[in-house]
């Protein structure tokens, strides 16, 4: 990329040229207090009540006062996800999962494949990296995801391909066999399986870990968990590829509370098992009510689901945040769309009807 040169205000060091030629990230998360949060994908009731229970009984000052440990946490979870304990690292969030893997693969100019629109980490640390970023977009349409296009746009060059499955915003995902497809045409490239809302859509590329060494997936506990604030997440690969990782990451990245809301989250299962049938249900009352409205949508395989609101895109999204229901504006990327975030039926409900009253 050429260099972009600008004047920079008086005391304000010039940066690397990665950072000036970035476009900032700016996440719309102030003033959510007290509203219908349907605008980030997150769990939209909280925690299990026993994550909140088991912290107060085991925080204390001296706990806090020592560095993370995550052997017993780890073990933990390795029983949880089926895999050893040397297969993953813990991350802070999945943030940290890409920019490890990037950290650990990409070299200035090394090449990526991106899908668009998708998860804007992506390319945020491809750019902080210097990376050369090639993007596939997603199907007009139905905005389905573009196996053979992908497919034919990977090169021996290429060094990492970056895929959120079901993703996001799209809502759009693969199959187990298209990932398959992916990793035995990208054999030189480290290919992430970004799997954030597996729960909502049952496709996983973990059973084939064993199976490819260019295969890393990650899963976070910001969303079906309710986890958003504790920043936790996994980075899984084989145990070869796992070393390089931890070599490329701070060593306590993660913090004591994420590591004990953890372990009382994997133990609750009813609670999520609960949480995901609700926002299924939800889902589908969703679908119906826009159709009611003749709003159209994009069918989804996440906690989300994109309609079509046209040129009253960023109309729709103010005036619901004026009546406590927060969505998120996706035409920047996506023309006329806008992606509201499916919780509980009452919340969907709620949302509908403001929609209504506006529409």
């Amino acid at each position: 990329m050429a260099t972009k040169r600008i004047d920079l205000p008086p005391g304000v060091l010039q940066p690397r040229d990665a950072v000036l030629n970035m476009a900032p990230y700016s996440p719309p998360t102030g003033g959510r207090a007290g509203k219908v949060r349907l605008d980030f994908n997150e769990n939209t009731v909280g925690a299990s009540p026993k994550v909140i229970e088991y912290l107060r009984e085991h925080l204390s000052e001296a706990g806090l006062a020592i560095y993370p440990e995550y052997s017993e946490i780890k073990q933990e979870l390795a029983e949880f996800f089926g895999v050893e304990p040397d297969d993953f690292i813990l991350t802070n969030g999945t943030d940290e999962a890409i920019q490890v893997l990037v950290n650990t693969y990409i070299d200035d100019g090394g090449e990526v494949l991106l899908l668009r629109p998708s998860y804007a980490m992506y390319r945020f640390y491809s750019e902080v990296a210097s990376a050369g970023i090639r993007e596939i977009p997603y199907r007009a349409q139905k905005l389905a995801f573009p196996l053979e296009e992908l497919l034919d746009a990977i090169r021996p060059s290429t060094r990492a391909i970056l895929i959120a499955n079901p993703n996001n915003p799209t809502g759009t995902g693969t199959s187990r066999a298209g990932i398959e497809r992916i990793l035995e045409k990208a054999t030189n490239a480290a290919v992430l399986i970004d799997e954030a809302y597996y729960e909502f859509s049952g496709v996983t590329a973990l059973p084939l870990l064993n199976d490819y060494p260019n295969l890393f997936v990650s899963r976070t506990f910001s969303k079906v968990y309710g986890m958003a604030a504790m920043r936790l997440g996994c980075l899984f690969s084989q145990s070869g590829n796992v070393d390089f990782l931890h070599k490329a990451q701070s060593p306590y990245s993660v913090n004591t509370l994420a590591t004990l809301a953890a372990h009382a989250a994997i133990q609750d299962k009813s609670y999520i098992e609960r949480y995901v049938t609700e926002v299924l249900a939800a889902r589908e009352l969703l679908y119906v009510g826009l159709e009611k409205l003749n709003i159209g949508y994009y069918e989804s395989k996440a906690n989300f689901v994109l309609f079509e609101a046209g040129s009253r895109a960023i109309a729709v999204r103010d005036e619901l945040r004026r009546r406590g229901v927060l969505v998120r504006d996706r035409s920047y990327e996506i023309p006329g769309c806008v992606r509201v975030t499916v919780g509980t039926r009452d919340q969907i409900r709620r949302f509908l009807a403001e929609l209504e009253q506006i529409w």
